[in-house]
C-alpha cells in the first residue's frame, strides 16, 4: 500500500506550480510603478483641493444670492430711501456675485483640467505596466475588456458554459478570463472544480504546464468529486512529464487509478503506465553468434 506522504508530496507540487519572476526585473518593474503610482496620487490631491476651493466658495455665493433676492423683495419697501443708495447696495452685489461667479468658473475649469489629466496619466501608466509585463499581459488586457463586454448570464452554470463555448471556439483568453470570473463569484460552488479545470486547460493548450497545475491542484484537493478531478490527473501527468519530472508524472497515473478505479481516465492511464513500463524494459541481448566449424 502507498504511504500517504507520496499523495501529499504530489498535491504540494500541484498546488504550489507557480511561474518564475526574475528578481532584479522584479525590483525594477515595482520601482516604475511605484513612480507611475507617485504621480497618479500628486494629480488626485491637486483635484482634491480644487473640490475643496469651490466646496468652500459655494456658500459664499448662496449667501450673495440671498443678499440680492432680499434686496430685490426689499425694493417696494425702500420709498424712504433714494434711488442713489439702491443702486449702490444693488451694484456692489451684483460685482460681488460676479467675482464670486469667476472664481467658480475658474474652480470648475481646472477640476475638469485636472479630471481630463488624471484620467490621461491613468490611462498611460496602466499601458506602461503592461508594456512592462511584456505583450502576453497586454493581450490578457485585450481579452479583459472583451470578455467585460459580453453579456454575462446571472445564472451559474450558463456562465460557465459560456466560458467553456468560448475555451471550444479558440478564445483561449476570453474563455480564461470568464473561469477568473466564475471563480471570483462562485468559488464555493461545486460547479468551481470544473472552472479551475477550465482555467487550467486554457493554461495548457500554451504550455503553460505550472500555472496549468496549479489549477488542477485545486480540483485535485479541493474538488475531488467534481467530474473532471479524474481528468485533472491526467493532465498533471501530461504536464509533469513535458516539464521532464518522469517520477511525479507517473505518481499522478497511479493515484488517478487509485481514487477513480472506474473513471475512463483511469483506463487512460493504465495505458500510459504500461507504454512506461514497456519502455523501461531493457532490450533482449542479442543471440549469441554460432562459430562455424
Amino acid at each position: 500500500m502507498r504511504p500517504p506522504m507520496r499523495r501529499l508530496a504530489l498535491l504540494s507540487l500541484l498546488t504550489l506550480s507557480g511561474c518564475f519572476y526574475p528578481a532584479n526585473r522584479g525590483r525594477a518593474l515595482e520601482a516604475k510603478v511605484d513612480r507611475l503610482g507617485a504621480d497618479n496620487t500628486r494629480m488626485a490631491e491637486e483635484l482634491k483641493q480644487a473640490r475643496e476651493q469651490l466646496a468652500a466658495t459655494m456658500p459664499r455665493i448662496d449667501e450673495k444670492v440671498a443678499e440680492v433676492t432680499q434686496a430685490l423683495e426689499s425694493l417696494d419697501k425702500a420709498s424712504r430711501r433714494n434711488d442713489a443708495d439702491i443702486g449702490i447696495q444693488l451694484q456692489k452685489t451684483v460685482e460681488d456675485m460676479a467675482q464670486l461667479r469667476g472664481q467658480v468658473e475658474t474652480y470648475v475649469y481646472k477640476i475638469s483640467e485636472l479630471e481630463t489629466s488624471l484620467a490621461r496619466v491613468t490611462e498611460e501608466s496602466e499601458k506602461r505596466m503592461l508594456a512592462l509585463q511584456g505583450s502576453a499581459a497586454v493581450k490578457e488586457a485585450e481579452a479583459k475588456k472583451q470578455a467585460e463586454a459580453l453579456q454575462r448570464p446571472t445564472d451559474k452554470k450558463e456562465f460557465l458554459a459560456l466560458a467553456q463555448e468560448k475555451a471550444k471556439a479558440g478564445d483561449t483568453l476570453v474563455a480564461r478570463q470568464l473561469y477568473t470570473d466564475f471563480l471570483k463569484k462562485w468559488a464555493k460552488d461545486a460547479l468551481a472544480g470544473e472552472a479551475h479545470f477550465g482555467l487550467g486547460e486554457t493554461y495548457f493548450v500554451e504550455d503553460k504546464c505550472r500555472e496549468a497545475l496549479f489549477e488542477y491542484g485545486k480540483v485535485i484537493q479541493d474538488h475531488a468529486k467534481s467530474p473532471s478531478a479524474p481528468e485533472a490527473y491526467l493532465r498533471s501527468s501530461d504536464c509533469f512529464a513535458k516539464l521532464k519530472m518522469k517520477d511525479e508524472s507517473r505518481l499522478a497515473l497511479e493515484e488517478l487509478i487509485k481514487s477513480y478505479p472506474k473513471a475512463e481516465a483511469a483506463k487512460k492511464a493504465k495505458a500510459k503506465l504500461a507504454e512506461l513500463d514497456k519502455a523501461k524494459k531493457p532490450a533482449p541481448a542479442p543471440a549469441p553468434k554460432k562459430v562455424s566449424k
